[in-house]
């Protein structure tokens, strides 16, 4: 072959492998260099539903929610976890949890896998109006705002290019609480003082600032609450101010029924006193907001039932 054409094959093979060497760097450039996704998914675990959906509410498409505790018809103090609940725990981002004795086999959860860059909130140690042996938090509108705040606050870490989102999202959570108080100030205006019966601690969270006169004690309240028999006399007071006519209106925590709360639930509709059902845990199919506004309405209606007559 001649030398010129040796030359020029030569070069052209040269050509050829610039080409195909810029062009695969191109590509390579082009995968570094591309722009990374605004965020990634974040993980989040929480101990009871109510917490899930104020999480969900909060980071939108940003974070996928595990809730623990979901079903309305179970009594949350006698969960046990399961592996699955194990295993959701060990690779979340966040965990959300109650605290005060509420949901410890939580705590034992986080203990089986250890992990310094999980971000734990503890509903009970962030909340601002704590009640004494009543970690119901959730049940204070007030708290609400606090814990939100916080859980805002988390997201903004675990994803930092979203924060703008994260504080709109905040600002609309907050802003449709708003509602809920409305509400607990026009019962407050037109019932406080009403004497009501509650069968444990949860709802004081809401009678207290709605200024309602529960006249049940608070010794059976608590022990209906921790699972264990009132005393024979908080019974029979309890029974007493149902029969008498004592009280207006009964609460009942539907998820903490016992023999006891049975009874009294079941005497109250014999004096035709209304009773009005709460729950611990979110119902299926509904938020936060949705959940308590549900249940001021119901108990608006009893108080209005009874107090005209």
């Amino acid at each position: 072959m001649p030398t010129t054409n040796k030359l020029i094959m030569k070069k052209t093979l040269i050509a050829i492998t610039i080409v195909v060497l810029l062009g695969a760097l191109g590509l390579f450039l082009k995968r570094t260099h591309q722009p990374t996704p605004s965020s990634t998914t974040i993980q989040i675990v929480a101990a009871e539903n109510f917490y899930g959906d104020i999480a969900k509410q909060l980071g939108g498409d940003k974070v996928q929610i595990m809730s623990i505790l979901s079903d309305p018809n179970a009594d949350p103090h006698e969960y046990e976890s399961s592996v699955k609940d194990a295993k959701a725990v060990s690779t979340a981002q966040i965990v959300i949890k109650n605290g005060d004795g509420y949901d410890t086999w939580m705590d034992k959860l986080l203990s089986a896998s250890p992990n310094a860059n999980r971000v734990v909130l503890t509903g009970t140690m962030i909340a601002n109006h704590t009640l004494p042996d009543n970690p119901h938090v959730w049940y204070g509108i007030d708290n609400v705002q606090t814990i939100a705040t916080k859980i805002t606050d988390a997201l903004k870490k675990a994803d930092p290019t979203d924060s703008a989102t994260f504080a709109n999202n905040l600002h609309t959570f907050i802003t449709s609480l708003q509602p809920l108080t409305k509400k607990m100030n026009v019962i407050k205006a037109t019932y406080q003082g009403t004497p009501i019966g509650l069968t444990e601690t949860i709802y004081l969270y809401q009678t207290k600032p709605m200024n309602l006169n529960v006249l049940t004690s608070f010794p059976f309240e608590k022990a209906i609450a921790e699972g264990n028999d009132p005393s024979a006399d908080d019974v029979a007071k309890a029974n007493d101010q149902i029969t008498k006519k004592q009280i207006k209106v009964l609460i009942y925590n539907a998820q903490t029924v016992t023999p006891i709360t049975t009874n009294l639930q079941n005497a109250a509709k014999q004096q035709h006193i209304p009773v009005v059902s709460v729950t611990e845990t979110l119902p299926k199919n509904t938020h936060y907001q949705e959940w308590m506004m549900n249940q001021f309405n119901k108990l608006q209606q009893a108080l209005a039932a009874t107090v005209s007559h």
